[in-house]
């Protein structure tokens, strides 16, 4: 799905499809360089993860594995309070292993930290994360992240696994959701 399928729904598109792709390259060739000779599982989280992690692992010139969680956050509308709820866990044992979280966006932060504290307590050599996209004015809480494609403006996007009423997930470039679309949902 690209912009013309969309016409009247996207106020502006922040990456293009050749852009998304570039960001997603020079992500990899940072991976493959700092994690070589290691054996890298990935995990992405569900579902706004699934694109840039299939993305970034067809990027990648070195040998990984690749695991799916999926979490809930509980808060009101759209706001995140940080109290998580695991809906799919992981199936891979973590212990000894290389750990790269896989994100779409980082917003507040909040569910990520949880994340992040979860998985370290199962001993892993290591744990990361990558993210596509990052909203620094949107955080709420402190997250070291290795790896950020890109820091965009607090707006709400669509597109390349970010969705709205799980929409949009599809399109092949990231884009500014114009407000009509969200304002009355």
């Amino acid at each position: 799905m690209d912009a013309h399928d969309v016409s009247g729904d996207i106020e502006n598109i922040l990456l293009s499809k050749d852009e998304v792709a570039q960001v997603v390259a020079d992500l990899a060739a940072q991976i493959d360089r700092d994690y070589e000779g290691k054996d890298l599982l990935l995990v992405g989280v569900l579902k706004g993860a699934v694109v840039v992690m299939a993305d970034l692992a067809r990027a990648l010139h070195s040998q990984v594995t690749m695991d799916f969680m999926a979490v809930s956050s509980y808060g009101s509308g759209t706001q995140s309070s940080g109290v998580v709820r695991i809906l799919k866990d992981l199936d891979t044992d973590l212990m000894g292993r290389d750990v790269l979280i896989v994100e779409d966006i980082i917003d507040s932060g909040l569910t990520l930290s949880w994340l992040l504290s979860n998985l370290r307590s199962r001993g892993p050599a290591s744990v990361e994360i990558c993210a596509l996209l990052r909203k620094p004015d949107a955080a709420k809480v402190e997250i070291d992240v290795k790896y950020v494609g890109r820091d965009i403006p607090n707006d709400f996007v669509v597109g390349y696994g970010l969705d709205f009423a799980e929409k949009y997930r599809n399109l092949d470039f990231v884009g500014t959701l114009a407000p009509h679309v969200y304002r009355n949902a």
